[in-house]
Formats: structure tokens, sequence, C-alpha cells
């Protein structure tokens, strides 16, 4: 409410707190849009009652580090943590996309068309430095949920395609997730590594990854995997009559020691981002005793978010980039309102149709300042064909998040160009 007022009170130039009406949230963009770019940032300025925030240096990153970039854990225990799990795709990559097209049934998309998720699917590909495009394909299906995703003829046809493209390093099905047998089985058919969404995601966000705290989610994230991985390893093991012999001394099977591994790491990780959780927590505390406005930014990924806090805050050190995910931090950066009262805005990770729960769920420490904000801005690209679809998975983000009515009510909807 502080906020809105503040946001009033500049636009008619009359003190707040005079029985004024709060304007509907469209003229609330508009104010906050109109502002452009403030003239200085904080410099000597003490105005609407606000002190200083701790912690600001006016260097990067709006000037605030990132919170969890002090840990006290043991530095050899954490590096193993944020060591890959698997061996990433160095250099140069040439990469096949296919997307099943369902026809009908319960997995058809009808809000959208195969051309647009296939160009959503190359935009994710291009998000890493020299991976490149070497064909795409749309192809129909009627059993989407098949190991194989595709019927038997289909498949045929496809392999061969596949294996007409060389040189060729991988293959991009562009599905939300495929089983871990049929990935095991799809590498064998077309001898190269295969991503669905959700690794081809984890790829980007090991790329751009910068702080241990992106690095500790990106680690929670590959659980899932990792499990499903050993579930299928374990099978074939048991089927060579291996997977259930005692290891020598121990008292465990291969099995029971691999699952007893991956659930320590699981509870280090956890308990290293919990730490970061009550970091964070001290921030808001501090800011809010210093009653700094704070102004989540927040939208579809590649959609503005960074540059529209560039045109509000004038931070000449926030470098915009048009690819997706290329902020996986959450970064706060200080600002001027109109009425020269100092706000924080806090930029996030940008959100993606057809993400596992599990993706976004490991994300949640990073997520869960905007359930702390005083306002949220929603960042929309409406010059994107998909424009009304990106934002109804903003908002189905957001509700998983368990956003508060209040803030989803009031939330600013800023539509770029």
């Amino acid at each position: 409410m502080l906020l809105r007022r503040a946001l009033v009170t500049c636009r008619r130039g009359v003190p707040a707190g005079k029985g004024l009406r709060v304007p509907p949230a469209g003229a609330l963009t508009d104010a906050v849009l109109r502002a452009g770019r403030p003239r200085g940032l904080w410099s000597g300025i003490r105005h609407c009652g606000a002190r200083w925030p701790g912690g600001w240096h006016g260097g990067e990153n709006g000037g605030w580090t990132p919170a969890g970039e002090e840990m006290d854990e043991d530095e050899d225990d954490l590096e193993d943590l944020l060591a890959p799990t698997a061996i990433p795709l160095l250099g140069a990559q040439r990469i096949f996309i296919v997307h099943p097209d369902v026809k009908w049934g319960a997995k058809k998309q009808r809000s959208t068309t195969a051309d647009l998720q296939m160009a959503e699917a190359v935009a994710l590909v291009q998000s890493v430095p020299n991976w490149t495009v070497v064909e795409k394909l749309i192809m129909s299906t009627k059993t989407p949920d098949s190991k194989l995703i595709f019927g038997k003829g289909n498949f045929q046809l496809l392999t061969e395609t596949i294996k007409r493209v060389r040189p060729l390093t991988a293959v991009f099905v562009n599905v939300e997730r495929l089983s871990s047998s049929g990935e095991k089985e799809l590498e064998e058919a077309w001898g190269v590594k295969v991503f669905d969404r959700y690794s081809m995601v984890l790829s980007i966000f090991r790329y751009n990854a910068r702080t241990r705290e992106a690095k500790l989610q990106i680690a929670l994230a590959e659980l899932p995997l990792l499990r499903s991985k050993l579930k299928n390893e374990m099978a074939h093991m048991d089927q060579q009559g291996g997977g259930s012999r005692y290891v020598m001394g121990s008292g465990e099977t291969v099995k029971e020691i691999q699952q007893r591994l991956l659930k320590e790491k699981e509870l280090k990780i956890n308990k290293a981002l919990e730490k970061l959780r009550s970091k964070r927590k001290l921030l808001r505390t501090q800011r809010s005793r210093r009653e700094f406005p704070i102004i989540s930014v927040m939208g579809y990924t590649n959609s503005g978010k960074t540059t529209l806090i560039k045109a509000l805050t004038g931070d000449a050190n926030l470098q915009p980039r048009d690819q997706l995910f290329a902020t996986l931090d959450v970064t706060v950066h200080g600002g001027l309102l109109p009425c020269r009262m100092p706000v924080i805005y806090v930029d996030t990770i940008g959100f993606l149709s057809q993400l596992p729960h599990n993706l976004i769920a490991s994300f949640s420490a990073t997520l869960e300042d905007v359930v702390y904000s005083d306002v949220l801005i929603h960042v929309r690209d409406i010059s994107h064909p998909e424009a009304d679809n990106q934002k109804k998975s903003v908002l189905a983000v957001l509700q998983n998040l368990n956003v508060p009515q209040k803030l989803l009510e009031t939330m600013i909807e800023a539509r770029l160009r």
C-alpha cells in the first residue's frame, strides 16, 4: 500500500494519505514506465522517511551481493555437492530437434501450434554458445506416453532420418520428460546423446550458473534424474544376477548403497539451501526494518525483465541478453520512484512452460523472494506470438508457489514490445 500510494503521489503531485483513490493496475504500470531513468541511484538522497539499506556498496548486481555467497559450509564437502553428476557436453554441439505432434487426446496442445513449440525448442538450444540446430523435424504421434514416443513406422523413419545427418552430437526430443529406460533405448538406436526439456534446461542452467546457490539448486534438480537412472541400471543388473548382491563387509546391496548415497547428498544440499533461506530471511528482515518497498520483477524467460529494471534504475552494470534463462540468480537493484522514494527491484529467474514440478521446486529457495514482495511486476513481451500462453504459464507457477492472493490481485502488468 505504501508503494501504491507513492506511485499515485508521484503521478499527481499531491501529498500521500489525503483521501487518494488507488488507481487500477494498468494506470500504475503506466506511472512506473513513464518514470523513465532516475537522475541518480540513491545518490545522497533520503526521501520518504527511508534510511540507507545495509550492505549497499554501489557495485555489481545493483550494489548487493547475491544471498548465500558467504557460506560457512565445509569447502571440500561443498565442492563435492557442486560437482556435476553427469558429464556435460563440451564445445560446439550439432543438435537435431524432434517435436512430437500429438494429433488428439489429453496430451494434445490446443492453445498453441507445433511450429511455435518448435520455435521455442530452437531458442532453448541456441541459448548455449556454440550449440547449433542442424536439423529439425515435427513428427506426428498417437502414442506420446510410450517409451519410444512414436509408433513403429514413424520411429523407423525418424531413425533413418537422424542417421543421415552427420556430423551430429545430440538429439533433443521436445517433451517434458523421457523415462530413463526410454532415453537409453533412444540413445542406443540413434548413437548420440538424447535430451528432453528437463535435461536441456538443466544444461542451460549449468552454463549460466554463477553463484553457489544456483549450483546447489541445479544439483538438487539433478537428483530425480539420477534416481531414475539408478532404477534402470539396477533393473539391468538384476537381470544379470548382480543387483541384489551384498558388497563385502557392508551388509548392503549395491542398490542400497547407491540409494543411501543419493539420500545423503540430498540431505546435504537441502541443509546448505536451508542456510541460504535463513540468510535471505535475514536480508528481508533488514530491508523491512528500513522500510524499503520490495518490487519483484518476474515473467516468462527472455520477456525483458532485466531490460525494464535497467530502464527504471539507470544501472549501467546491467547488461540484458537476448537469450533464455540469462538470469539464473536473483539479483537486487536500488532505484527511485518519481517522488524520489528509494525502492528495491528484485530480478528473478524466468519461467518456462512444460517444466516438471521437481525442477521448479528445486529453485524454490530463489523464487520465494517473490512471495515476500510488496508489489509484483509481471513483464510480458506482447509482440511474441505465444504471449497469452506465456502469461498462463507464469500465473500457474505463481499459484504453485503459494503467492498470496492479495499480491496476485494487485500485480502490475508491464507490456513490452
